[in-house]
């Protein structure tokens, strides 16, 4: 009956990820409330970054600035600087992750802004006032979690099989660890169909003021840039940009 101390450990495991992973697809799929008529027009670095993130933050503020001709982004991933002056703290951090050699790689400089200080006090700001989430990895923290019960349940069960002397038949040990294995596989299944994996930036209140959002509504430049904040570079359908931000290695953050 030795097999019983991994039995025991398995089923604790897959318990607790499966538990963690259903509170947070209910979290995450908590019905929005109807948007307050505070008449608040969010800024377009707030709609990038409940939509996208940091990263999204990042993106806007080398598009923003390509379109007023404050910088060049070029077709093979680089980006260069054509005014040194930024117009707010982001593009200025954009300036200083370019650095002054006046040119760099689209992913470094973006990886830079999306960890800097005004992005960081964005996202402060955003959950201070209920519109983002504290933590955006809640789901894919449990889906990882779920995957490592996974993975731990099936090494326990080998233990402990291979711990059976030759002459005892391992069945029903071995149904036993099928059970936690099964249910945690199942979650996993699930998982992939039904639950957004992708990080959660806005909370309900900030998805409904983003689904009351119409790109289309906003005309020019704005409606261009809008475009770009809540739903990525790739929705805006310029090749050129597309294609600096691929050979930049632009790396998807959408939800």
């Amino acid at each position: 009956m030795l097999w019983l101390l991994f039995l025991l450990p398995a089923w604790i495991l897959a318990g607790l990820a499966v538990a963690r992973l259903c509170l947070a697809a209910v979290r995450s799929a908590a019905p929005a409330p109807a948007p307050s008529g505070s008449g608040h027009r969010p800024s377009l670095y707030e709609v990038a970054f409940l939509a996208g993130g940091p990263y999204r933050v990042a993106e806007l503020a080398m598009v923003s600035m390509a379109r007023a001709g404050r910088v060049l982004l070029a077709h093979t991933g680089w980006v260069t600087v054509a005014v040194p002056e930024g117009r707010d703290p982001v593009e200025r951090s954009v300036l200083d992750a370019i650095g002054p050699s006046g040119q760099e790689r689209i992913r470094p400089v973006r990886s830079a802004v999306a960890v800097a200080d005004p992005v960081r006090e964005l996202g402060a700001r955003l959950v201070d006032s209920g519109l983002a989430a504290e933590d955006g990895g809640q789901v894919p923290d449990a889906v990882r979690q779920v995957r490592t019960a996974a993975v731990a349940v099936l090494l326990l069960g080998a233990v402990a099989l291979w711990m059976f002397p030759a002459e005892v038949s391992p069945g029903p040990a071995a149904a036993w660890f099928a059970l936690p294995l099964g249910v945690v596989l199942g979650c996993l299944v699930i998982a992939r169909y039904e639950v957004r994996s992708g990080p959660e930036w806005a909370s309900p209140t900030g998805r409904a003021m983003l689904n009351s959002l119409s790109p289309e509504a906003d005309s020019g430049e704005r409606g261009y840039l809008t475009a770009v904040a809540a739903h990525g570079v790739a929705a805006v359908r310029d090749p050129s940009l597309n294609a600096a931000f691929a050979s930049g290695g632009s790396v998807r953050r959408d939800r």
